[in-house]
């Protein structure tokens, strides 16, 4: 048998063992999912526009769906909705590495699942997911794929899962959260309805070059830090006195010298959280997300 007698024989068997588990996402589709557990459909959090979602299947069938539970971080999230007809994916029991043959599957709407072919290009990528957070240990591939295949699987030759497909990087390469052990510990988590919400400010900042060219602009000496360019009303920065031009310059006593350093230490602290920030020449540290969220005026 040739190579590509080979290749069209592996598209045609992931079709046939995995074609079933994959649906649309979104009256219209605009994204995909993959069927895990009975009555239980994987897909990205970006696909959703609220707490319920239409899911079609294979065979046509349209229903709606519910969230079960969201992790918008890690752009994850697990729908509720009756997937009779549908063989739920297995998870692979090893992890892929660069050169590995994989399939990524996408729903068309009513009909079989596009199936396209590619190689594992590059591992434990980083991307940024719809809130700005980084996503890292991702999966790069080269199977191509349409607008609205994000949350569809990615799966290996025997069909089983190794990736959810998230983020297009253009010129042909997809990134997938990898279906390691520590994604299906978080989507069985989010299977219970355990979903999860990043810890937030409600600010819109700049980085360093940012603050200290504007610093600079108005007479002031060059400061690390980060520059608050928005504060939402009824937020905790705003309760707690921070205001559009203070500079942040330190959480719970680590330096933010990068927006990323602020989402750390958020996702690792929480709220409260002790910020200081300098307005002017001025330095002083307020109290964020703190029952009375405000020490002292700021």
């Amino acid at each position: 048998m040739s190579i590509l007698e080979e290749l069209s024989s592996a598209i045609r068997g992931v079709s046939d063992s995995a074609g079933s588990a994959v649906v649309g996402i979104g009256r219209r589709i605009r994204g995909c999912g993959v069927v895990i557990a009975d009555g239980l459909v994987l897909t990205n959090a970006h696909n959703l526009r609220g707490d319920e979602v239409t899911v079609t299947f294979r065979d046509g069938r349209s229903t709606i769906g519910t969230v079960r539970g969201v992790d918008p971080d890690g752009d994850l999230a697990v729908v509720e909705v009756d997937t009779s007809g549908a063989t739920p994916l297995a998870w692979s029991d090893s992890e892929v590495g660069v050169g590995d043959i994989v399939f990524g599957l996408a729903a068309t709407g009513a009909g079989p699942a596009r199936v396209t072919a590619g190689t594992v290009s590059a591992i434990e990528r980083t991307f940024r997911g719809p809130g700005g957070s980084r996503i890292g240990g991702s999966v790069e591939h080269t199977a191509p794929l349409a607008p609205g295949s994000s949350g569809g699987p990615l799966v290996d030759p025997a069909g089983r899962l190794v990736g959810i497909n998230t983020n297009r990087i253009g010129e042909g390469f997809y990134l997938a959260r990898p279906a390691d052990a520590a994604l299906r510990e978080r989507v069985e988590a989010l299977g219970c309805g355990e979903s999860t919400s990043r810890p937030r400010l409600g600010i819109v900042v700049a980085p360093s070059y940012v603050a200290n060219r504007m610093r600079r602009s108005v007479g002031l000496s060059d400061r690390d830090g980060l520059l608050v360019r928005g504060v939402e009303d009824g937020s905790p920065a705003a309760r707690a006195g921070i205001r559009e031009g203070d500079l942040l310059v330190e959480a719970a006593g680590r330096p933010l010298d990068a927006p990323d350093a602020l989402h750390e230490i958020l996702a690792g602290v929480g709220l409260p959280i002790e910020v200081k920030i300098v307005r002017g020449d001025e330095e002083r540290t307020v109290s964020v997300g703190g029952t009375s969220d405000a020490s002292g005026e700021a």
